[in-house]
């Protein structure tokens, strides 16, 4: 019998395959020469049919079965050198958690009556799984332990399963009852919030503005100052735009900038820099931007308090208070890292022509930073919901909603008619909204203006901002109960303040997801007389997700981290509301939020206007400062940042005590065989573990 022919036809194959896989830049098989290698020999008996079924089968005639393995093996090569570098990713994150943990500083905690009681609940926790190991390793949950027992154990786990079942149960599945409730009549705030919005998108309704203003005639182009009021100014009413900063180093141009290229007449605005800040080198920075401004045309001053009381609202009632400020009809306020559009008070300013009861006109944020990691894109989702659903809807069927405290404009009548600006809580902004909704004034919000912001980018910041947010609405709340009984609006409006703006959405919504998902649950694996049906644990939470997610689509990849994160910072927001409704020292607290400048290196350029810019002599630091270019003060910004000291990531005590407490309630629920349960207390407490060592936003060191 012959040998067997070679099969040269495998051969050219398989060298250009292997040349395929191993280099991106090599001929593909649709390539002359791979045409060349199909139509070989025929002894595979269709010569030439590479693109058809029986052709493709006929390759693999005649080939060994080493040969097929071969194969396989090559293309399964990039999927087998990604699951093998997976331990290694593994061991990477975990030596990176050790190093965090032996590197973090360890401040005290704000609150550590909290800690405390986590603390306890974690050892509890780990107590009671080692007496149910116990118990099971002996078989008593195969048949219950007597009392009569010789043996201390038996005699304790059989006292332990009597107690639990008739005294710590039924307690436990009542509280989850009415966190239950509490949970589905929030979830049904959300679904007709949103089936509201989707109304008015289908309708198209949004707030049009009764007059337009042509392009252009602010004449903000070049560096002159404009020759006189003309006729057509004089439709222009006077606008003061302040700009309330402290120690804003990093975003005090592109503010400055943002607002003084507003195209809107020049004699017909003032805008006014409130600075706070207690380093003089940001001092005299601030000042030189604003006198380069002022050498343009620009009408702007920097005003400087010595004593910070107040904190934001105080520096705002501060400059209220100028005698100057009787010729202005309206008031815009941008926080420093806000960069509002050149038609920013041309889109929003007319809507208060022939609206005399309109008090406020609230833009839409927009984020430069939205996909600069995990956290911010979670943070967008919270906040694209709260805006195109919560604001809009309040805004167009009852004219109310709480101002944002930025990226809006205020008729100054109605500010002073209700009181102005109240340092008594760390939400001045919600403050003057209600007080201002009590004396009858309407509001606006436009869903198509948006004025770009940074978002947090470390947890840190986060976490501190997110405090102030949760514990201001509770401090509010307290001091102003009696004055929405006691006035004079509708038993409507009364009702939708008490119950929707503060005790659900306010109130409610920190403390049922706190009990719930990071107390209840937990407990009722160790109790499991009471329990949690699995529709509250999946889907009903599941679908509140993907209801949160509706007006952000690109973010549903994120839908399962959002879920466990919103979970996980719940603590925060459940601590922050106790602190604020109870008064707490903490609770007034005003930390100002981190901000990394993200967009002041881009925009630069664009804002400083530097050919036009003025040349003045003089000895002065400021004058010298003014007649620079943009690009000097960026370079002593990055040399700042380069001497100051490294900063590291923290640890949160909290969360990770949290963290092992799930995760030893998961343990605990495979002994009930609860999979459902399991698998969420696994996750939920991974997230904390991670929000924890801080491994989740910027990585500092």
């Amino acid at each position: 019998m012959p040998p067997p022919r070679p099969n040269y036809e495998f051969q050219e194959w398989w060298n250009r395959e292997r040349d395929r896989l191993l280099s991106p830049e090599a001929p593909s098989s649709s390539s002359p020469a791979a045409s060349a290698g199909g139509d070989g020999d025929g002894d595979g008996g269709d010569g030439g049919g590479a693109d058809t079924p029986t052709a493709a089968a006929s390759k693999w005639r005649g080939r060994s079965a080493g040969q097929i393995s071969g194969l396989l093996l090559l293309r399964l090569r990039r999927p087998a050198a990604a699951a093998a570098g997976l331990p290694f990713r593994l061991l990477s994150l975990v030596a990176t958690a050790a190093r965090r943990v032996s590197s973090a500083p360890r401040s005290p905690e704000p609150s550590p009556r909290l800690y405390r009681l986590i603390r306890a609940f974690l050892a509890l926790a780990v107590a009671l799984l080692l007496l149910d190991l116990a118990a099971y390793a002996r078989g008593w949950h195969f048949e219950a332990p007597s009392y009569a027992s010789a043996h201390a154990l038996e005699v304790l786990y059989a006292n332990w399963l009597f107690v639990r079942a008739n005294y710590l149960a039924p307690p436990l599945q009542a509280v989850a009852n009415v966190c239950i409730v509490l949970f589905l009549v929030q979830s049904v705030d959300r679904l007709v919030l949103m089936l509201l919005c989707i109304y008015i998108r289908a309708r198209g309704i949004r707030p049009v503005a009764a007059v337009q203003y042509s392009e252009g005639n602010g004449d903000v182009e070049g560096g002159g100052e404009m020759g006189g009021e003309t006729g057509s100014d004089k439709e222009y009413p006077m606008v003061l735009l302040q700009i309330p900063m402290c120690n804003e180093r990093e975003v005090y141009q592109q503010s400055i900038a943002a607002v003084c290229i507003q195209d809107w007449p020049r004699d017909r605005m003032l805008v006014q820099v409130l600075d706070d800040s207690d380093d003089m080198d940001v001092q005299l920075l601030i000042k030189a931007e604003v006198l380069k401004w002022q050498q343009k045309g620009v009408n702007i001053v920097y005003r400087h308090r010595l004593i910070r009381t107040g904190y934001k609202a105080g520096n705002l009632k501060s400059a209220m208070s100028c005698e100057y400020v009787k010729d202005y009809e309206f008031v815009a306020i941008f926080d420093a890292d806000f960069q509002p559009a050149p038609d920013f008070l041309k889109r929003t300013i007319p809507h208060f022509k022939g609206n005399d009861d309109l008090a406020l006109v609230q833009t839409r944020w927009g984020f430069v930073n939205k996909d600069e990691n995990l956290l911010t894109r979670l943070q967008n989702i919270n906040l694209s919901f709260h805006f195109e659903v919560e604001q809009q809807v309040n805004g167009i069927f009852i004219n109310f909603f709480g101002f944002n405290g930025t990226a809006g404009v205020w008729r100054i009548k109605a500010l002073e008619e209700s009181g102005g600006w109240l340092e008594r809580t760390t939400v001045e902004d919600m403050d003057i909204a209600v007080r201002a909704h009590l004396c009858g004034w309407k509001f606006i919000f436009l869903n198509d203006v948006k004025c770009l912001c940074e978002l947090p980018e470390s947890y840190e910041a986060y976490k501190k901002q997110q405090y102030r947010w949760h514990s201001g609405p509770m401090q509010l709340f307290r001091l102003c109960f009696l004055d929405i009984l006691q006035s004079k609006v509708n038993i409507f409006k009364k009702a939708n303040l008490i119950f929707l703006f503060f005790l659900l959405r306010k109130l409610i919504l920190p403390f049922y997801s706190f009990t719930l998902f990071c107390i209840i649950l937990p407990l009722t694996m160790f109790l499991p007389e009471a329990e949690l049906p699995a529709w509250v644990i999946c889907y009903v939470p599941g679908i509140m997700s993907v209801v949160n997610i509706l007006p952000s689509p690109k973010s549903f990849p994120f839908i399962v981290p959002y879920l466990l994160f919103e979970n996980t910072m719940s603590v925060t927001k459940f601590n922050a509301m106790v602190s604020g409704l109870f008064k707490f020292g903490s609770s007034y607290e005003w930390i100002v939020t981190k901000k990394l400048g993200r967009s002041s290196e881009a925009d630069l350029l664009s804002f400083s206007g530097n050919d036009s810019a003025p040349q003045v002599e003089s000895k002065g630091l400021l004058h010298k400062a003014s007649s620079e270019s943009g690009l000097a003060d960026l370079n002593r910004l990055e040399m700042h940042k380069k001497s100051k000291k490294i900063k590291k990531n923290r640890l949160y005590r909290k969360e990770l005590a949290f963290a092992f407490i799930l995760l030893t309630a998961s343990a605990r629920s495979l002994l009930s065989a609860q999979g459902i349960h399991f698998y969420f207390l696994l996750f939920q407490g991974i997230t904390f573990l991670i929000v924890g060592l801080d491994l989740i936003g910027e990585q500092v060191s």
